[in-house]
């Protein structure tokens, strides 16, 4: 009856039937056997060790919430249709990894295109440009601007949405352009939005218009939509026209994310986002297309009309890289690590959520051992407690191997997501550096290969970031209070499931 030790509910003094004692103990056991052979199949050591340590400490509760949450991959039925559209991408840009001349990329970068083709399916290309919105309202703006000279069609993707004072103006350009015939078309994450003041409102406005949308990724079991549901699109896309695209990390809300408890405390969350010309912007919308497919069983343009107007040289050379559980690899940390260990100077982090698996965390500290500039910048607060405490646990092996740590002052909440290498790699988009992002989000990067355009994001980090950041003090880190430290450590034992 020992085994019971961990079920308050269970009283050795009350006269429960020795019969439904062992069936009890027996169950117990049978869960915890079979869950040692199950839970790691096909998963990281880590993330098994870590389900495997819930049902041992609460079994009943811990097979429930496996049962539940444990599956890292979306239904096959919509793996199938990534997989489809793929395929139909692949083919009509004959499977080239690179379009253009490539003669002039280092080798780990060309190998970096052919990973990432392999992978999502879309090639790197010439011929792009962009630029780079620092503040979150004046990118909303410029959003809005770029709607309203829309003629054709608007496709319109992101993990938060809601109307308020600093939306609206956006959210009205959306219904606008939809009542003078453009084809607006609106993915909003279900679970992402929802409990934001101004999504109620923001329903009923898109309900009551007649404007195409839908909810990624729905938990609405009633109208018989249910998956698991902390798998969340956590993409943030606009197209216009095929035209001009914004990409990155904003969601569109307002900057306090309209809630009371963020405005008391002061938080204004700072992004980065991207505005996209060239073949980048349709292969965005490639990602849109198939996303809407995947909601809707509809295919919004046929896949040969995926003709990616390349040209041969000139412009910026990028590569859109989508990512998430509709893939059956962890296709943005395959980049990451890639292009990190093939670092020969420097590497800036930029991550409002850094909860390294054990591979991106050999990654940057084998690099910064072997002398290159390693600079991680994260936020000095958070609006996740637990994940901030979890991040923080990792502050110890980061610093001994050489990291320098950046902490971006609050009461900001730092949410841009963007890594440079070197001189010419930037990779700028909706991807946190965690297991969440790596295996439970839809997300989407791009990875840029210029000299100029890299250069651009080091200035950025020397006028934005750096300023407003204090470094770590490695002595006066170890030196905080040992409960800090135990919570850290507890924190750290959830990472793998956050």
């Amino acid at each position: 009856m020992s085994s019971f030790g961990t079920y308050p509910f269970f009283n050795i003094n009350q006269a429960w039937p020795n019969w439904l004692i062992i069936i009890l103990l027996l169950v117990d056991m049978i869960i915890r056997i079979i869950a040692l052979g199950w839970i790691p199949h096909n998963r990281k050591p880590s993330v098994a060790l870590g389900w495997l340590l819930a049902i041992f400490l609460i079994p009943y509760v811990g097979i429930a919430a496996f049962l539940l949450l444990g599956s890292s991959k979306l239904p096959k039925r919509r793996r199938d249709k990534q997989a489809k559209m793929n395929d139909l991408f692949r083919d009509q840009i004959r499977h080239q990894a690179i379009v253009g001349r490539c003669d002039h990329m280092p080798e780990p970068l060309r190998t970096a295109a052919k990973l990432n083709f392999d992978l999502g399916a879309l090639p790197m290309t010439h011929g792009n440009s962009f630029d780079l919105h620092v503040d979150n309202h004046a990118c909303m703006d410029a959003m809005a601007v770029a709607v309203d000279r829309a003629q054709r069609f608007v496709h319109f993707e992101f993990y938060i949405v809601a109307i308020d004072d600093t939306t609206r103006r956006l959210l009205e350009s959306l219904l606008a352009a939809h009542r003078r015939g453009v084809s607006v078309r609106i993915l909003i994450d279900h679970v992402g939005s929802l409990g934001y003041p101004g999504y109620s409102e923001l329903v009923k406005r898109l309900d009551s218009s007649g404007v195409s949308w839908r909810r990624a990724l729905p938990i609405r079991p009633w109208r018989g939509e249910y998956q698991r549901p902390d798998l969340r699109n956590h993409r943030k896309i606009l197209i216009v026209d095929g035209d001009v695209a914004f990409t990155g990390s904003q969601n569109i809300i307002d900057r306090s994310y309209n809630k009371a408890r963020n405005r008391r405390k002061g938080f204004q969350w700072k992004d980065l986002s991207l505005e996209c010309r060239g073949p980048v912007v349709e292969e965005l919308d490639a990602v849109f297309i198939t996303d809407w497919y995947s909601e809707t069983d509809e295919i919004l343009d046929e896949p040969d009309r995926f003709e990616l107007d390349a040209p041969e040289s000139g412009g910026i050379q990028a590569q859109v890289v989508p990512s998430g559980p509709g893939f059956e690899d962890e296709n943005n940390l395959r980049l990451f690590n890639h292009l990190i260990y093939n670092a020969n100077r420097s590497i800036v982090v930029c991550s409002p959520y850094f909860v390294p698996d054990e591979s991106l965390l050999h990654a940057l500290t084998t690099e910064a051992r072997s002398g290159v500039d390693v600079r991680l910048y994260v936020g000095e607060t958070s609006d996740h407690w637990l994940t901030h405490k979890a991040q923080q646990s990792y502050y110890d092996d980061l610093v001994r191997a050489g990291v320098r740590i950046f902490m971006y002052h609050a009461p900001t909440v730092l949410h841009s997501k963007f890594l440079i290498i070197d001189d010419d790699v930037s990779i700028i988009g909706s991807s946190n550096m965690d297991e969440r992002s790596f295996a439970m989000n839809l997300e989407v990067t791009l990875f840029i290969v210029n000299k100029e355009f890299a250069q651009r994001m080091y200035e950025l980090e020397a006028e934005h970031y750096a300023p407003n950041s204090v470094e770590l003090d490695a002595e006066e880190w170890q030196a905080r209070p040992l409960l800090k430290k135990y919570l850290e450590n507890v924190a750290r034992l959830t990472s793998s499931l956050l």
